[in-house]
This record gives C-alpha cells, sequence and structure tokens, in this order.
C-alpha cells in the first residue's frame, strides 16, 4: 500500500537509525568476544544506558568478583551509544580502559603512548569507561595520579560522564587513584553507584 502524503518516512530517521546501527556495530566489535552477548541487566543500569539528559551523569558498578559488572558495563555501554546518538544526532566518542592497561600507559617511562596526549583524549572522550579501577596491586606513581586527577578533574567541571567498574566502593579507592580524584569520583557517581549481587559466574560455570 502506498504512503500517503501525511505517511510518507522521514529520510533523516533513516539516515540516523543507520548511523546508529553502524556505531553500535562497530563498538561490538571493538568489546572484548566474552562480552559480545546480550545479558540481561540491572533495571538501574539500563536506565543509566536509556538515558537522554543533556549533562548525562555517572555510573560506578561494584560488587563482588565474579557478579557480572564487566559484562554489565559493555553492554550498559553499548545502549548508552546508541541513546546518545539518537538524542544528540552525532557520533560520541567512548574511551575503554583496563584500570591497569591505563596506568601502565600514563607512565612517563612508556614508549607506546604519550602521555599527555592520552591525557587530553580521556579528558575529552564523550564516555570514558575504565574497567577493574581497584585492581593494581601496587599503587600508580604520583606521576600517574597527578595524570589521573587532571583526566578526572576536567571531566568533573566538564560534566564528561565515567563508568567504572570496581569491587570496591568509591571511598575506599584513595590509595590507588588519591584522594582528590577519589573526592570527584564519589560526586560523580553520587546517586550512581549500583552494588551488583549474586554468586560468582565463572565459578559457576566452571562448577557446569
Amino acid at each position: 500500500m502506498p504512503f500517503s502524503s501525511d505517511e510518507q518516512p522521514d529520510p533523516r530517521e533513516s539516515v540516523l537509525r543507520e548511523r546508529r546501527e553502524d556505531a553500535v556495530n562497530g563498538y561490538l566489535g571493538r568489546t572484548p568476544a566474552i562480552y559480545r552477548s546480550t545479558i540481561q541487566i540491572h533495571t538501574a543500569a539500563q536506565r543509566w544506558a536509556d538515558q537522554k539528559a543533556d549533562t548525562p551523569p555517572s555510573l560506578f558498578l561494584t560488587g563482588s568478583i565474579g557478579v557480572g559488572k564487566t559484562h554489565t558495563a559493555w553492554q550498559a555501554s553499548r545502549i548508552w551509544l546508541g541513546a546518545r546518538i539518537e538524542k544528540t544526532g552525532r557520533m560520541p566518542s567512548i574511551e575503554t580502559w583496563r584500570s591497569t592497561a591505563l596506568f601502565d600507559a600514563l607512565r612517563p617511562d612508556n614508549r607506546d603512548y604519550d602521555a599527555k596526549s592520552l591525557t587530553r583524549t580521556l579528558q575529552r572522550a564523550d564516555l570514558l569507561y575504565v574497567d577493574d579501577l581497584a585492581a593494581a596491586r601496587v599503587s600508580p606513581t604520583g606521576w600517574t595520579q597527578e595524570r589521573l586527577y587532571e583526566i578526572f578533574d576536567e571531566r568533573y567541571i566538564n560534566r564528561r560522564p565515567v563508568l567504572i567498574t570496581c569491587d570496591v566502593l568509591p571511598n575506599q579507592i584513595s590509595h590507588i587513584v588519591g584522594d582528590r580524584v577519589a573526592s570527584r569520583l564519589g560526586e560523580m557517581c553520587r546517586g550512581g553507584v549500583l552494588l551488583l549481587e549474586g554468586a560468582d559466574r565463572r565459578k559457576a560455570g566452571a562448577a557446569a
């Protein structure tokens, strides 16, 4: 049945839909294979990902080891990506880092990254996702903590969101990221700290 004059599809909506699908599929390709499958995530994480606010809030996923924090974060960030494209019509940038790799990349003697250039990139990304923030066995050097402060302070004052997974609360990471970063994260994630509970999924899988 042909479209009436009132039913003509808006070509802009088709372009936006294709752009959103391409972006989400591209991001899925960057996602580690084990986290590409779709899971049912906590309703609070789903609400965060779906939000359409002009100033997106931050989300801090915490809980014991193996409850699904990282899987939840990867899926939530994919949903967030699609929602932001729908909201703004443009392609948002997402920086994803495991904390230990990030701390190593920010070291002044790292030959693979320029710490100052990386700092600027992480300051300006539309979303910064840092996985397993308290994983480091040794606290970063003073230099690295200064770079972390520059990153998180810039995001804090410009209201750019972060997505963090961690097995402790924001007020328990000062020894890793420094007092100033912990304070800013606490405020950025106020109302956005989500405790995931349950058994260690990895052990359950091994037992099966």
